[in-house]
């Protein structure tokens, strides 16, 4: 098929282009201009600069195409509202729908997040069916990327054949930013004042990238599919990557309040400084919550692996290393 990837250069997209390319698929990859990662040097494929938010570019970057993997999405979460997350997130998706209807595309797989759902505990994680919840954090960057997902449904409604895939936290190689590999970095540099009272759900990116790109085939239209694997507390998950980076883990639990007021006064400091905070009120919040969330969907129809959460650790933390994070 000829495939064409929005997001192709981060964390989860350089691992998904390295599969589809080894299934035998001809890649376009799109890129921001003048945007410099070492992610994709060295494999066979296109790239296509242009604008997500100016159709016409969209449309010239992506030539014929059979499929489209859509991964492009900004991810800043500050300041917490913010008008250009928005556009890249709604108006982006959009224009890929847009595009995915013009061009006739025989699958489109949008990638969400799994906060498009209601989260929950370790015996009752948050699944397919569930509610949005993450209006309560304030943030554009989730709010966004859960309307993204309305839109793509509506598409499917009118007879896009479209799904939706959405990963955890995701960890592993050519982590360019770096996004997740910073906690890792954190917990190596033993910079962790402690850990905060809630957790996260955990998989390591090769295996995202594999369900995702098994989706072309094995997800059906119209369908949600939490990608993710491993619900560890903040503790559990710093005492494994602790054990694989060989330092000590953070051994101080921050109590909620604490930590409430820190993200507060981060806050109100940015507010007034114009600084990025190191903690905001919107994470300190979401750090005390737990994302747990349930993978068996994608693991029983889209064969979603399931490697230990220590494989994606020391992948990261490698790919980290090798490419100078560490220094």
């Amino acid at each position: 098929m000829k495939i064409f990837v929005t997001g192709g250069d981060g964390l989860l997209g350089s691992n998904l282009v390295r599969i589809l390319l080894d299934r035998g698929h001809e890649l376009r990859v799109f890129v921001q201009p003048g945007r410099t990662v070492n992610s994709l040097d060295g494999l066979n494929l296109k790239k296509a600069e242009g604008d997500l938010l100016n159709y016409e570019s969209l449309k010239a970057a992506a030539g014929e195409v059979d499929a489209i993997f859509h991964l492009a999405a900004s991810t800043s979460i500050w300041p917490s509202r913010n008008e250009m997350v928005n556009r890249v997130n709604i108006e982006g998706t959009r224009n890929i729908l847009r595009l995915a209807k013009e061009s006739d595309v025989k699958k489109l797989v949008h990638v969400g997040t799994a906060n498009t759902f209601s989260f929950g505990t370790k015996e009752n994680p948050g699944r397919e069916d569930t509610a949005y919840k993450g209006l309560q954090y304030g943030l554009d960057y989730m709010d966004s990327k859960w309307k993204a997902h309305q839109l793509v449904m509506e598409a499917v409604k009118e007879g896009l054949p479209a799904l939706v895939v959405n990963p955890t936290f995701m960890l592993g190689a050519y982590d360019s930013v770096p996004g997740s590999g910073a906690m890792i970095l954190a917990v190596y540099s033993q910079k962790l004042p402690g850990y905060a009272p809630g957790g996260r759900n955990y998989i390591c990116a090769k295996d995202a990238a594999k369900g995702i790109a098994n989706a072309l085939e094995k997800g059906k239209t119209g369908e949600s599919y939490i990608i993710g694997n491993e619900n560890l507390s903040y503790k559990e998950a710093f005492g494994k990557m602790a054990v694989e980076l060989g330092v000590k883990p953070p051994t101080r639990s921050i109590p909620k309040w604490a930590l409430l007021v820190y993200g507060g006064f981060g806050s109100l400091l940015a507010g007034i400084t114009g600084r990025k905070p190191t903690v905001s009120w919107p994470m300190a919040k979401i750090a005390c919550d737990a994302h747990y969330f349930s993978a068996e969907k994608a693991v029983r129809e889209l064969d979603l692996p399931q490697s230990p959460i220590e494989e994606g650790i020391r992948e990261s933390f490698n790919w980290l290393k090798n490419n100078g994070y560490t220094d």
